[in-house]
Formats: structure tokens, C-alpha cells, sequence
């Protein structure tokens, strides 16, 4: 007998209601992130979530529709974000970005972002949402500033957000893995600071 079928029976079988229905997002968001969206499987998940996995065709129509609704429904209102980024000072834009995000993903365990990192390399539509979501949310950050070469600062903010994330969440290098929030805003927003308002040296 398989050691998912025995997970799945020892944690016992759900009813077929709601809670089978967040029982799997939860338990997709833990096996996305551990293995990415290709090695992900659907036995994998219903096991992990304790129910059948002919529950995920029943609420989700599939892995795909699963995928969808646990990684690529990220885990705040990007309106919700900019309003907060917008109250303050430009220049300790940088702080509140790096705050504001570590916090937000912490809050959310960080699985969601372990999730679609993961599944990036296989999974366009992974690859998509977190592409359009950084360099959306940055355009409208440095166009509120008026900074030059938008272009160009809206890629370095994501290339430092995104490796934040990859450093503290997937790879847990420490101490950043374990590091108090505002160490992290101390170390990390003034350079954040100089691709949102800086001299970029070009």
C-alpha cells in the first residue's frame, strides 16, 4: 500500500463540503511548494488533505484548476498594497515596500510564494502571473514618483522583492531565513531605495 493512501486513511476521509474545499487548497499550496506544479501530484495532494482525490475533479475540475485557485490567487489585494506603499515619505519608499511584503508573506506562511517560485520553470501561466504581478505593481510605484527609466528600476525592484523571497522562503538561507522583519527592512530597503528614486550609474 502506498504511503499516500496511508496518510489519506489514517488522517481520515472528509465529507464532501466546504472544508474538503480549503482542505485542498491548503494541502496544494504544501505540495506545490515542496515540489513545484510538474512533480505535484493529485494523489499527492488528496492525501495530504485526507480526502479522495476524486475531490479535486469534483471542486476543481483538475490539478490545473486546483493550481489556480491555490498559487495564483496571491495573498493580498494589490490595491490594498499600493494604498499602503503610498502613505509616506518617497524616500523611505524602500522601507515600506521591503516591510510591507516581508510581512505579508510571512503572514501567509510563505507558502503561496514557495508555490508559484517553484512551479515557475514549469508552468507558464506560473511564470506569467508572477511577471506581470511585479512589473504591474512597480510601474505604478515609480510612476507615482516619477522616477527615469522606469523600465529598467521596475525590473531591479522585482529582481531584489523576488530574491528576498526565494533567499528567506525556499532556500532559507540564515540568518535571513529566521531574521526579524525590520532587520531585514534596516539591511535591505536602502538599496531598494536606489533602483526606486537613485543615480543607477548609467
Amino acid at each position: 500500500m502506498s504511503t499516500e493512501d496511508t496518510t489519506a486513511r489514517r488522517r481520515g476521509r472528509r465529507p464532501a463540503g466546504q472544508d474538503t474545499r480549503t482542505a485542498l487548497i491548503e494541502a496544494a499550496r504544501t505540495v506545490f511548494a515542496e515540489h513545484g506544479y510538474e512533480r505535484a501530484t493529485v494523489r499527492a495532494i488528496a492525501a495530504r488533505a485526507g480526502v479522495d482525490a476524486a475531490m479535486v475533479n469534483h471542486w476543481f475540475g483538475g490539478k490545473e484548476g486546483l493550481f489556480a485557485q491555490a498559487v495564483l490567487e496571491l495573498p493580498f489585494s494589490p490595491l490594498e498594497l499600493l494604498a499602503t506603499l503610498r502613505d509616506g515619505p518617497d524616500d523611505k519608499l524602500g522601507e515600506r515596500i521591503v516591510r510591507v511584503f516581508v510581512t505579508r508573506w510571512d503572514g501567509a506562511g510563505g507558502d503561496t510564494f514557495q508555490a508559484l517560485i517553484r512551479s515557475v520553470a514549469g508552468h507558464e501561466l506560473a511564470a506569467t502571473v508572477l511577471r506581470e504581478f511585479f512589473s504591474r505593481f512597480f510601474a505604478e510605484v515609480i510612476g507615482d514618483i516619477g522616477a527615469d527609466q522606469a523600465g529598467l528600476r521596475t525590473t531591479l525592484c522585482a529582481s531584489q522583492v523576488v530574491g528576498l523571497g526565494m533567499v528567506r522562503y525556499i532556500a532559507r538561507f540564515e540568518p535571513i531565513a529566521s531574521a526579524e522583519v525590520e532587520t531585514l527592512v534596516t539591511a535591505i530597503a536602502p538599496n531598494l531605495q536606489r533602483y526606486l528614486t537613485g543615480d543607477l550609474g548609467l
